[in-house]
């Protein structure tokens, strides 16, 4: 019971990574809030994992959906330890002069607008606590970027930089601030990241991998709790991959 009595947020908590992370953190005696674009998703996790677990819709790219997130989770809970700003989406492999501007617009707003909104609503409150945890999923795609990914791979670059300005900032008042950077992994956005889900394209990438495995929502689950748990009071900053070896 690492998290007993912490609170968390968990942004895109419905599915993939993001429900690893939630189910982790419930089971290490957290309250937990599964913010996600799908509310069905949410709603249905959260009817799983009963008592301790409640569901939020929340579009992490728009300001007053950001706010009204936040408002929630502070009603609920009273207070709020931990922040897992996990929400994000990719464009297909394409050439960078070929993705749309509407898809770099998206790809943006999701993997680092978001960021900023919730550092806007959730900051003030643990600055003046002065603790807190924060937890930013980039990828091994802002440490080792894959061709044709173009401006995802910046996007989670730019994730990784945002993680070690925040902890720098954030570290006087308490606030620690680490990013996980996962490998391809078994979730809704892989089909994205290769191209197309078939066997080859498959094994292809895994022979990529040295543990020749891609991460699984268990392993960004572990992690997360690892990082948001007292055991880690002296790191942050940090950008740990958990990627199976993929950025040696």
């Amino acid at each position: 019971m690492r998290l007993n009595g912490k609170t968390a947020i968990v942004t895109g908590g419905a599915s993939g990574f993001g429900a690893g992370i939630v189910r982790k953190f419930h089971d290490e005696g957290a309250r937990v809030m599964i913010a996600d674009i799908n509310e069905k998703a949410a709603l249905e996790l959260a009817a799983e994992l009963g008592n301790n677990a409640v569901a939020w819709q929340v579009d992490v790219a728009n300001g007053a959906s950001v706010q009204e997130m936040a408002d929630s989770a502070l009603a609920s809970f009273g207070h709020l330890d931990i922040l897992v700003n996990n929400a994000g989406i990719t464009h297909l492999p394409t050439p960078m002069e070929d993705v749309t501007e509407e898809e770099f617009d998206r790809v943006a707003a999701v993997n680092m607008k978001s960021v900023y909104l919730t550092a806007r609503s959730l900051v003030p409150h643990m600055k003046q606590r002065g603790t807190g945890a924060i937890v930013n999923i980039a990828s091994t795609a802002g440490l080792s970027p894959r061709p044709k990914l173009n401006w995802y791979n910046a996007s989670k670059g730019w994730m990784i930089t945002a993680t070690k300005t925040m902890a720098v900032e954030l570290a006087p008042d308490g606030v620690r601030v680490n990013a996980l950077c996962p490998v391809a992994g078994e979730t809704p956005l892989l089909k994205s990241f290769l191209g197309e889900d078939t066997p080859e394209m498959r094994a292809k990438f895994l022979a990529t991998i040295p543990l020749g495995r891609f991460s699984q929502p268990e392993d960004l689950g572990n992690a997360a709790c690892f990082l948001c748990s007292d055991e880690a009071s002296l790191i942050t900053g940090v950008a740990m991959e958990v990627d199976g070896g993929r950025c040696i």
